[in-house]
């Protein structure tokens, strides 16, 4: 596999090619992903004279058999934003090596974490015996499959809360094909709505804004959820 470097609407000098398949060493990538397919990289131009310091912005793509992983930075030369965006898909490689690594099972986990990670496990108590359901919160659970169910209900699978800054579309296109999923949850940089890109058929993305409906919200002020159309 080589690397192919490109300029948009610049040249590309020699020079920089070189440095380029030195500061991203094939060996060390293909030890992170072994199934890399190409690694391209594209240098362009800024020719606005008031953003010099950031005139100069490198993207490197990387394909394989899973997901597409990008990095990009701008400086003030390509050196420079060559290096900012080959840390970043230093650090975007190993964390999904990492992820990939961890679901084949080699990292150990603790018994606090046993519970998250194998499905009906017993949950012990600080003495170390198990916890009856009665013991858990007062409301006695039980388990159908892999979901557990508390009392009559409502069902509740897994609630997770993240903490998420503002960002573009096309950057949370790109963080969703890094993490491998169907969608991405975030919040528009532009319009600090929470939206949601998917995965559509024939290989094409949607998106879906949230925007409050205030009317509804006044005359019902403790009614939660709505509806999305599609």
């Amino acid at each position: 596999m080589d690397i192919v470097v490109k300029g948009r609407k610049t040249e590309v000098p020699e020079r920089f090619r070189k440095h380029v398949a030195e500061k991203l060493k094939l060996e060390k990538i293909q030890k992170l992903d072994g199934k890399v397919i190409s690694l391209d990289v594209e240098v362009s131009k800024e020719p606005n004279p008031r953003q010099a310091d950031r005139c100069d912005r490198v993207e490197i793509t990387l394909r394989s058999r899973g997901p597409v992983i990008r990095a990009e930075a701008a400086a003030s030369d390509p050196y420079a934003a060559l290096d900012l965006a080959a840390e970043k898909l230093d650090a975007r490689l190993r964390k999904q090596h990492d992820k990939r690594f961890s679901r084949r099972g080699a990292r150990r986990i603790s018994a606090a974490e046993v519970p998250d990670h194998v499905p009906g496990a017993a949950t012990l108590n600080g003495n170390g015996l198990p916890v009856q359901e009665d013991e858990t919160d007062g409301v006695p659970t039980k388990k159908i499959g892999s979901l557990e169910i508390k009392g009559e209900g409502p069902l509740v699978v897994r609630e997770k809360t993240h903490v998420a800054a503002p960002m573009s579309l096309d950057q949370a296109l790109y963080e969703m094909e890094l993490v491998g999923h169907d969608f991405y949850l975030f919040v528009d940089a532009e319009t600090k709505q929470p939206s949601v890109v998917y995965r559509r058929h024939a290989y094409d993305y949607g998106v879906i804004h949230l925007d409050p409906d205030r009317m509804v919200a006044e005359a019902q002020p403790h009614a939660a959820g709505g509806t999305l159309g599609g």
